[in-house]
């Protein structure tokens, strides 16, 4: 599945938001889109989502323009996000939640099917089946939030901030899962303040500032720029040397956090 977005406007009130974004996403890809708080990444994939009314421009999905759909038809058509925050439902199951994640779906056995690969991928998870969701750490919610995206069978998986809030160790450990997620043939466009893992798991990136794209280039080349050196990776140097890219060893047993 391929997203194209053409010169995307968005503004809240008289601000403009986005004045004319322009990016791809090739199908089998990883695609980052980095910048500063307030850049216009949220709401990039809040329109793409359906989630955010747009002003103009046009959202692409295999040539299809899907701007402006209810977000229940861009989810049936293969678009899930996973949010920001988690926002897991807390006094519900992880069984639960996770079913939730389904409820465009009407193949009851490919549900289960489905359920069963979660757990597969998440063990953590299969241990935790009937717990509530709110008191899981904050590690297990996130594997959750992934694991309930899973759940609708997406083609393109968008993904915002997806280590906000998680020590470096357990940041290693999603960035491992995104990879994972990606080799079984999923489409993933993230957004994440990490820059430095970011592009390291992306093949290809964009810098959006101030609603507008400035740079965009190979994963590996966007590291090797000094204006992006300067300005988003400085602060990623500690962090950086965890290595999203080596295997979680403990995976089986869970994540901390």
């Amino acid at each position: 599945m391929k997203l194209e977005i053409r010169d995307l406007r968005v503004s809240y009130g008289g601000i403009k938001a986005l004045k004319g974004v322009s990016l791809t996403v090739n199908e089998g890809a990883i695609v980052t889109l980095i910048g500063a708080n307030g850049a216009g990444k949220s709401t990039t994939l809040r329109a793409v989502s359906g989630l955010q009314r747009i002003d103009g421009g046009q959202i692409l999905l295999d040539d299809q323009n899907i701007a402006g759909m209810p977000t229940k038809e861009i989810v049936s058509r293969g678009i899930v996000m996973v949010p920001e925050g988690r926002r897991v439902f807390p006094d519900m199951t992880v069984r639960e939640n996770l079913l939730i994640g389904a409820f465009t779906r009407r193949d009851r056995s490919g549900v289960e099917k489905d359920l069963s690969h979660v757990f597969e991928l998440f063990p953590r998870l299969s241990e935790r089946t009937w717990q509530l969701a709110g008191t899981l750490s904050g590690g297990e919610q996130q594997m959750l939030a992934v694991g309930r995206a899973l759940m609708a069978k997406p083609k393109l998986l968008l993904m915002d901030e997806p280590s906000l809030g998680l020590a470096p160790l357990i940041v290693r450990d999603i960035f491992d899962i995104i990879r994972r997620v990606n080799a079984d043939g999923i489409t993933i466009l993230l957004i994440e303040q990490n820059a430095f893992a970011a592009l390291k798991v992306a093949g290809y990136g964009y810098v959006l500032e101030t609603g507008s794209i400035v740079l965009e280039g190979a994963g590996s080349a966007l590291m090797e720029n000094p204006r992006v050196q300067e300005a988003y990776l400085g602060k990623h140097r500690e962090r950086a040397k965890i290595n999203p890219a080596q295997p979680f060893e403990n995976m089986k047993g869970g994540m901390p956090g």
